[in-house]
């Protein structure tokens, strides 16, 4: 039998070391950097935790990927962009708790490892983590040939942050009467790409710029609304607005104002003849956060949303529930 090696059967260990080797030449520095202790290129990092300003600090977790719009990634090679995705994708679920962001790591998988791609996407993912005022300090580049094919790929992605549990927002703060605002959203996100790339598979050229928008960040505006008094947030994803009601306690509801979609969102409603509800509870209509707060602080956190950039929609107010459901919908749906 011939030699045979593990590059032989499509792996290469050495792309891999260049990677890295690309990525700790970066030498700005990262949010949070006299909390990291060690970072890139270890088998794990370490990272300082004491928090004095804080009376009971919490640690925040969690993860997602970017879903069926890496296809779309990798045809049209827009890696830098659907990393900037998968990082919105875990730090605007972490700052729906009114907590900070510290540090990020990321899974990339491929058949096999093309620097080029790979690079593009690491520096998506580095640019976004410090938008997002978080330290990328470590992660994963697999080859997996038989997994995946040709230029198929996918990631996921996994944030820590931190809150001081008095201070934290959620569902036990929201009261009859709060204000609900809807921030606007930056196209599909990251969210309903198996129905998205049906819809438009015929005219993808002609969409792809829009199709290929990633996901609006929402952490500096959560950080700056952190002296507000916001009660709660929800993040926009799969599922759409059916991502409010978890955040509305039981026995209080809302009964959701219409606002006008983007263009995109009425094309889709026109090429598969969803009703409004369905689109609603698939896609994030254009809405891709939600804001939870006191009446006497609205006027504040519509400043905040449209200094920053972003539309603020006035999407109803918390009412006791009238046994029609947490959520119903204003009008005709």
């Amino acid at each position: 039998m011939s030699s045979f090696n593990y590059k032989d059967s499509g792996v290469d260990v050495e792309a891999g070391d260049q990677l890295v080797d690309w990525l700790q030449s970066d030498r700005s520095e990262m949010p949070h950097q006299s909390r990291i202790i060690s970072g890139v290129g270890g088998f794990a990092s370490l990272f300082k935790i004491d928090f004095p300003d804080m009376k009971k600090p919490c640690l925040i977790t969690c993860t997602d990927g970017v879903g069926t719009k890496v296809l779309l990634a990798a045809q049209f090679k827009s890696y830098e962009s659907v990393a900037q995705d998968l990082v919105a994708m875990c730090v605007n679920d972490l700052v729906t708790t009114g907590g900070k962001p510290l540090l990020f790591l990321d899974y990339y998988a491929t058949s096999k490892l093309n620097l080029e791609a790979a690079q593009s996407f690491l520096k998506g993912i580095r640019s976004a983590c410090q938008k997002s005022h978080c330290a990328l300090v470590g992660g994963e580049t697999a080859e997996m040939p038989g997994v995946y094919k040709n230029d198929d790929f996918d990631c996921a992605g996994f944030a820590v942050g931190v809150v001081d549990q008095d201070q934290a927002w959620g569902p036990a703060k929201v009261q009859e009467g709060d204000a609900v605002i809807g921030v606007s959203s930056n196209g599909f996100h990251s969210n309903g790409y198996s129905l998205v790339r049906k819809v438009f598979e015929r005219d993808l050229e002609v969409w792809k710029d829009i199709l290929l928008q990633p996901t609006h960040l929402y952490v500096e505006l959560c950080l700056r609304l952190s002296g507000v008094g916001i009660h709660a947030a929800a993040h926009i994803t799969g599922g759409g607005t059916q991502n409010i009601p978890r955040v509305i306690p039981k026995g209080l509801s809302l009964n959701l104002k219409n606002w006008d979609w983007p263009i995109e969102f009425l094309e889709v409603q026109k090429r598969t003849k969803m009703s409004k509800k369905e689109m609603l509870e698939t896609l994030n209509c254009g809405i891709g956060f939600v804001l939870i707060c006191p009446k006497s602080s609205e006027q504040k956190v519509i400043h905040e949303v449209t200094s920053l950039g972003f539309k603020a929609y006035d999407l109803g107010v918390v009412e006791k529930d009238q046994g029609q459901g947490i959520l119903t919908y204003d009008g005709e749906i």
